[in-house]
């Protein structure tokens, strides 16, 4: 059992403080397991103080999931995964549905998902969405549509798919559905390995349990690592993954990272590789609901599969992320901001190095936490997935 984090006496910081003890957060599912190196789980807890201010920007929302924010002072857009896209100005004020959203199924996780804007925004109106787009028979597919918002912000307008996974399958969840614009014009996007389907995730000739990367026309770029690889898929970046439902680039580097769910514990933060193998369903930190081993038991990664750079066990269930880089939280530079479903805060990162140094959870018991972002004046914006009390919130100084 974790020992409980004792906050006593905090003198006022202007930097998170440090403690020896990680954040109480439950018994882990597998106990004897050791991570593979000392800083890989478990961090030392952080405490912002004094702690960041929380309000409600919007309520009444329903089921959202993801956030993206427009420039200057025209608001936010955010999908709601029973098929609706809104925008949310920044007195509160939530559209009516927006035209021209495509189809989607909305069952169990499937629905309208992922939302981001392409770096040219300003001038093209162009975003992406992601979704689960219906494919005949009860079946469904992780798919992603380039678009334009229309200058009234009421329509998508040119709405072209760039992505859609194949096979297409009945069971309705774990689509993964992160999308994100890499800094050499290239998009990545994440899949699940729709639960039924895990040893799919090994098999680079489908979209299952991967990172996508295409052209924003939906090409494959021509230094994909798969490409010339008999049989692959020629869009694959990555494999091996669960359910990837979190994935940003740094701003220092340009690296693509990921958040990925685990199943009993084993949720991981993964730095990606062109090429990568991330080992799932054969190696894992956490074990099947049920108890039982996941694939041959091995915890492990290496060497035969791609590390995480951290773990959970218990999980936060993680949903999206970002790096934070804005001015009103100049101590938080470069740290990752993790939605946590389970672990129902926002889940800072103290990252240096590609090394997980502290961790803290903020707003620790807001509700179920899907999506992160951050507003213009650097306050961090995030959403709840609380059915039709969902709610768009902001912490700030």
């Amino acid at each position: 059992m974790r020992s409980a984090l004792v906050l006593i006496g905090l003198v006022p910081l202007t930097a998170a403080a440090a403690f020896a003890e990680p954040w109480p957060d439950g018994a882990p599912n597998r106990p004897a397991i050791a991570p593979a190196f000392a800083e890989q789980t478990e961090a030392p807890a952080q405490v912002t103080d004094p702690a960041p201010v929380l309000s409600v920007v919007a309520s009444g929302l329903d089921t959202p999931w993801g956030i993206a924010v427009l420039p200057g002072d025209t608001g936010y857009l955010v999908t709601e995964r029973g098929g609706t896209l809104r925008h949310v100005g920044r007195d509160g004020t939530v559209s009516a549905p927006l035209a021209a959203v495509p189809e989607v199924v909305a069952l169990r996780q499937g629905g309208l998902l992922d939302v981001a804007l392409d770096p040219d925004f300003a001038e093209t109106r162009v975003l992406y969405l992601t979704l689960a787009a219906p494919a005949g028979l009860g079946r469904s597919s992780t798919a992603a549509v380039r678009a334009v918002l229309s200058e009234d912000e009421t329509a998508l307008e040119e709405v072209t798919e760039i992505f859609r996974q194949d096979p297409a399958a009945m069971m309705p969840g774990h689509f993964g559905s992160r999308i994100v614009p890499l800094p050499d014009g290239t998009i990545a996007l994440t899949t699940g390995d729709r639960m039924r389907h895990a040893e799919r995730a090994q098999d680079p000739a489908t979209g299952y349990g991967a990172v996508i990367r295409v052209t924003p026309e939906g090409d494959a770029p021509p230094d994909n690592p798969f490409l010339d690889t008999l049989g692959a898929l020629a869009t694959l970046f990555s494999h091996g993954h669960r359910n990837l439902q979190g994935a940003a680039v740094e701003p220092a580097t340009g690296r693509l990272w990921t958040l990925e769910h685990g199943p009993a514990g084993g949720d991981e933060l993964n730095l990606i590789e062109p090429g990568g193998n991330y080992g799932w369903p054969i190696a894992s930190y956490g074990v099947a609901y049920s108890g039982s081993e996941i694939g041959d038991g091995r915890a492990a990664h290496a060497p035969d599969f791609v590390p995480p750079r951290y773990y959970w066990d218990p999980v936060i269930a993680p949903g999206g992320m970002v790096f934070y880089d804005g001015a009103m939280f100049p101590e938080w530079q470069g740290d990752i901001l993790a939605a946590g479903l389970v672990a129902q805060a926002v889940v800072r990162l103290d990252l240096s190095d590609a090394t997980v140094r502290g961790e803290e959870r903020l707003a620790e018991g807001v509700g179920r936490v899907r999506d992160v972002a951050i507003d213009e004046d650097g306050a961090v914006l995030f959403i709840t997935d609380e059915g039709d009390a969902s709610r768009l919130m902001r912490l700030a100084r």
